[in-house]
């Protein structure tokens, strides 16, 4: 345990105090805030998480992009079979290892990309503070989540 840690007796024990309370909060608030910004695209959030991730880099396998996006093959091949589905991306087998599918983007996914610019713009204007403001939000919620994963191992 941490020197500067709070001990149990020193914190009230309410829901409203717990910092996992309030991620869990702010984790809805984004999914409601992304929902109707991504209709358009005809995504839910974890299909927009997928191709976030093939627009950084395409041509994953399925076991990397898991361990990009933290999800195991029972929660991300359904989302990738969904999207396949809707021509967004292509799944083959690698030529060089047939144990191993490679997910691509397809042209229509890859054009979706422009749309999806926008959806960035407009959940910046809906956190409502600076770039650098959230980067730091952003690299102290990174933190947490690895001191937690640490702790847990």
């Amino acid at each position: 345990m941490q020197k500067n840690a709070p001990k149990a007796k020193d914190v009230e024990i309410r829901l409203d105090a717990q910092l996992c309370f309030a991620i869990y909060g702010a984790a809805h608030a984004f999914n409601r805030t992304y929902k109707p910004l991504l209709e358009p695209l005809g995504l839910t959030y974890p299909q927009y998480l997928v191709m976030l991730a093939l627009w950084e880099e395409d041509g994953h396998t399925v076991k990397v992009l898991g361990e990009k996006l933290g999800l195991d093959s029972g929660t991300l091949s359904p989302l990738l079979k969904r999207l396949e589905q809707s021509g967004l991306v292509a799944r083959q087998r690698d030529p060089q290892d047939e144990r191993q599918v490679v997910i691509t983007l397809t042209e229509k996914g890859a054009g979706l990309k422009a749309q999806a610019d926008e959806v960035y713009a407009a959940i910046g204007q809906a956190i409502g503070c600076s770039v650098e403001e959230a980067v730091a939000v952003r690299d102290s919620i990174i933190a947490l989540k690895e001191r937690l994963n640490k702790a847990g191992e």
